[in-house]
């Protein structure tokens, strides 16, 4: 028989799970996370769905709410938003399949390095985009200064940053990775023996990308399409940034109320509007996530 002094020490990791389990209900283990989640982010939204339906009062009143939701600024902002999110979404989308497509079908020297630096726009700030094109398109950027110089031109012949363009192309070049790699993934599951079929049996470039490439990318393209218009429609940073005349979206709309006139009734009305279209936006990315299968998030 061991002797007491021989058997193995318990593992304090697991001694501290089996005290804490004694120590806590099972039920504990759910009620405490949804409790500090709830703390942590429902309570302020609480309080600014609170604020937009009380108009700053004591008891509801939707009346404020609904004036502002009528108002003309809201009504161009919202107009603003939806209009920038879709031209920059399908700017993604198509430039996104067409990169996808040259990534996955056809080999060059540098291919890997292409596609990570293509990637590693996820990982910078959206300012910083922004800036690099105000230093490469402003007034005073690199392409008009050598556009005035080569032409004599006493103005900036490309005047399109500081518009709803600029934003539009911030916004297409920051997002497209987001429908790049889901593209991309989808394209690695694509048995290669249809296009050789394909192309054996005379079918030129274009009828494979309509016939085979496009359909087997539909999923990921609604997945990553979807994606995108849930984040442009939320953008602030390069709005804010290229400070494009006339443009004003929701954030926006937002950081104006609250920030510059203190208008707190009307910003938490105008955030709640966007917070719906938000959550609805979402339901849609994770309807196309499920329809490619449910473990496809990572790629995105």
């Amino acid at each position: 028989m061991a002797d007491a002094t021989t058997r193995p020490l318990p593992h304090p990791h697991r001694t501290l799970r089996h005290t804490l389990r004694a120590a806590l209900p099972g039920s504990a283990w759910v009620v405490l996370p949804l409790a500090l989640s709830a703390l942590v982010f429902l309570y302020p939204l609480a309080l600014v769905l609170h604020e937009a339906l009380t108009g700053g009062g004591a008891g509801l009143d939707t009346g404020p709410a609904l004036r502002v939701l009528g108002a003309h600024i809201f009504r161009t902002a919202l107009t603003n938003t939806l209009r920038i999110a879709l031209a920059s979404t399908l700017g993604c989308l198509v430039i996104g399949f067409a990169l996808a497509v040259v990534l996955s079908y056809v080999p060059f020297p540098g291919r890997s390095l292409a596609l990570r630096l293509i990637e590693t726009f996820i990982a910078l700030p959206t300012f910083l985009v922004t800036l690099a094109f105000t230093f490469l398109y402003g007034s005073a950027g690199i392409v008009n200064e050598t556009l005035m110089q080569a032409t004599g031109a006493a103005l900036p012949p490309l005047d399109f940053l500081y518009s709803s363009w600029g934003v539009i192309l911030a916004e297409v070049t920051v997002y497209t990775p987001f429908v790049l790699r889901p593209l991309m993934a989808a394209f690695s599951t694509l048995d290669r023996a249809q296009i050789e079929v394909a192309a054996s049996l005379g079918a030129r470039a274009p009828m494979i990308v309509r016939r085979i490439l496009l359909p087997a990318a539909l999923p990921a393209l609604m997945a990553g399409g979807s994606l995108c218009l849930l984040l442009t429609v939320n953008e602030f940073g390069i709005v804010l940034f290229i400070g494009a005349k006339g443009v004003i979206t929701l954030p926006l709309l937002v950081y104006s109320k609250a920030i510059q006139e203190f208008d707190y009734p009307t910003a938490c009305v105008v955030a709640s509007a966007n917070l719906v279209l938000s959550v609805g936006l979402y339901a849609l990315y994770r309807a196309m996530v499920g329809r490619m299968g449910g473990g496809h998030a990572d790629l995105v």
